[in-house]
């Protein structure tokens, strides 16, 4: 199954089409580290992690796994863990996954810079719920927590994200 997000801010599967936040550097094929931008690509889907303090378990043919509190993403490109799931505390700069704002409650990881993983390349690239305004993100894709859960009931290994201009 293929996933299209274009840069207009449409994200579209098999007969749906929903509205989309993408990052606030745009879409760039040259993604870099903190550049907030989302890459033009095309991407696997690895797995899912949600909160099972808010949201039900989301049904996925992908691997679906429950987050915690010490769950955090490394994004110091000298890392060793760069571009991976860290335990936290964690000594390097990193994201936190466990968030008030809601955005992470579902979170699917994006195949992006992780075979290999290069330095400086972009870290913390998720497909995730969108903020209530769908304002732009750090460079991930952004959709409405519905839309997300009826995207992933449908998504398997097999699913491949494109991410493209218009």
């Amino acid at each position: 199954m293929e996933i299209l997000a274009r840069s207009s801010g449409i994200l579209s599967w098999r007969d749906r089409s929903v509205r989309c936040a993408l990052g606030r550097g745009g879409v760039r094929e040259d993604k870099r580290e903190g550049d907030g931008a989302t890459p033009l690509g095309v991407f696997r889907l690895r797995r899912v992690i949600y909160r099972a303090d808010r949201v039900d378990v989301p049904a996925s043919r992908l691997p679906v796994a429950a987050m915690t509190v010490q769950d955090g993403w490394c994004d110091d490109a000298a890392d060793r863990r760069y571009n991976q799931m860290v335990r936290l505390p964690c000594e390097a700069s990193h994201e936190i996954l466990w968030r008030e704002d809601g955005v992470y409650d579902v979170c699917v990881v994006i195949g992006h810079n992780d075979e290999p993983v290069k330095p400086g390349r972009g870290s913390a690239i998720f497909m995730h719920v969108a903020a209530s305004d769908f304002a732009p993100t750090e460079g991930c894709v952004a959709i409405a927590l519905v839309d997300l859960v009826a995207l992933l009931e449908e998504c398997g290994p097999e699913a491949q994200l494109r991410i493209s201009p218009d």
